[in-house]
């Protein structure tokens, strides 16, 4: 089920808050995670969120001449993954300072310099002219969006006819055996990892929250479709636990 503007209401995790207090909020659970963000994802995924990274930056296809927009670009891992692989210039951005406030010392720390700009903007409304990037990519940053329709609306805008959008994302477990484990360890130990690594038990309920109140692969898929992106393809990852969609502007 997907968010919608004229809605009065929509999902916090499993919890129903006004439209207009999600980001607010959202937006302090980065502000809390965000000094040990990169810790706990590795906490959170057993580093396994590492190889899908891996993964979903291959797919992107990383060339000296493409420009990419990295949206919900987080602490950096993506494009400092397409940098790494050869890729041309990277747009980072992020709705929240302090997550790019931590990619630009990660950033400074490995020698990222002109070829890396930093935008703090809302994925919703991007400040960006349509058709001035060549990929657009978002790992992780999806389900936090108020507007789901109007992320993808706006992704495809700014990509140039030919360009290509590609999301990585908590998805549907497609594997029967996997839910009661992966459920207990969603549930049960990520908040106390939280509590005990990061100081927050809250935010990382929510985050676990999060991924089970987001659309499944096939919904994903037709909601991609619907913003206008053709030749929509759906790459499940560790059984579903992740998947990567992609679409192109054409």
């Amino acid at each position: 089920m997907t968010d919608s503007p004229a809605s009065e209401n929509t999902d916090f995790g499993f919890t129903q808050v006004p439209l207009a207090a999600k980001k607010p909020m959202v937006r302090a659970v980065f502000d809390s995670v965000a000094p040990k963000y990169d810790l706990m994802n590795d906490v959170m995924s057993l580093g396994v969120h590492r190889l899908w990274k891996r993964v979903f930056v291959t797919a992107l296809a990383p060339r000296p001449g493409r420009r990419l927009l990295d949206l919900a670009g987080g602490t950096g891992d993506i494009g400092f993954g397409w940098l790494a692989c050869g890729g041309g210039p990277v747009i980072l951005s992020d709705i929240n300072p302090n997550m790019l406030a931590v990619a630009r010392d990660r950033a400074a720390g490995r020698g990222f310099g002109t070829e890396l700009d930093f935008l703090t903007a809302d994925a919703e409304r991007l400040p960006l002219p349509s058709g001035s990037v060549d990929v657009v990519s978002m790992a992780f940053g999806l389900r936090n969006c108020t507007d789901k329709d109007a992320v993808l609306a706006e992704a495809r805008r700014v990509l140039r006819p030919g360009g290509r959008f590609l999301c990585l994302e908590f998805s549907r477990v497609r594997v029967a055996a996997l839910r009661p484990v992966y459920d207990a360890w969603s549930f049960h130990a990520l908040p106390r990892l939280g509590r005990a690594i990061a100081g927050d038990a809250g935010s990382y309920r929510y985050l676990a929250e999060s991924i089970r109140t987001f659309p499944d692969q096939e919904t994903l898929a037709a909601m991609m479709r619907r913003a206008g992106l053709a030749r929509v393809t759906v790459r499940n990852l560790s059984g579903g636990i992740a998947a990567i969609h992609a679409g192109w502007r054409l």
